[in-house]
């Protein structure tokens, strides 16, 4: 099985929303997944999403980690976003016109498996998307990657 795995350090800035989904898209730009795929899209707004939580509700650093897993046929992309702030995430129903309460609605909805798990002092949101069918290749899933490559930004 190959594995890509990178990470971005995130400020607790609402500005690094922003950054976070460039750097998202950079990377999923040469794994393979094309930027109009609907899987792009869908991996973006994760994004956007789980750095969001964490910038907003915790005011701590955190990690976001791109892990993409792939043999012939089929893939997974993991998102996860570390942080150091013991709070649970805590799933809440907006109703109507509010602003706020949709994220974890947001990623329940959209991600094939989410949840979070205890890390250290503070805790790691994580989600899974399978990407399989016609459209994965028989060949190499992530092109030029051996069965490892790491980056840490």
């Amino acid at each position: 099985m190959q594995v890509l795995q990178v990470q971005l350090e995130i400020r607790p800035d609402p500005a690094e929303v922003g950054r976070a989904r460039r750097w998202a898209r950079s990377r999923l730009a040469g794994s393979g997944i094309e930027a109009d795929e609907p899987l792009a899209e869908t991996l973006i707004l994760l994004v956007s999403e789980l750095v969001t939580n964490a910038v907003v509700h915790t005011g701590c650093p955190a990690v976001l980690r791109l892990c993409l897993t792939g043999g012939a046929g089929a893939a997974t992309v993991r998102l996860e976003v570390a942080d150091s702030s013991a709070r649970p995430p805590v799933p809440r129903h907006a109703d109507g016109d509010e602003t706020n309460g949709r994220g974890l609605e947001l990623v329940d909805g959209l991600a094939d498996r989410w949840g979070w798990n205890p890390e250290g002092v503070g805790k790691r949101i994580w989600c899974e998307l399978d990407r399989c069918g016609s459209g994965a290749s028989s060949g190499p899933v992530y092109p030029g990657c051996e069965d490892f490559a790491y980056e840490a930004v």
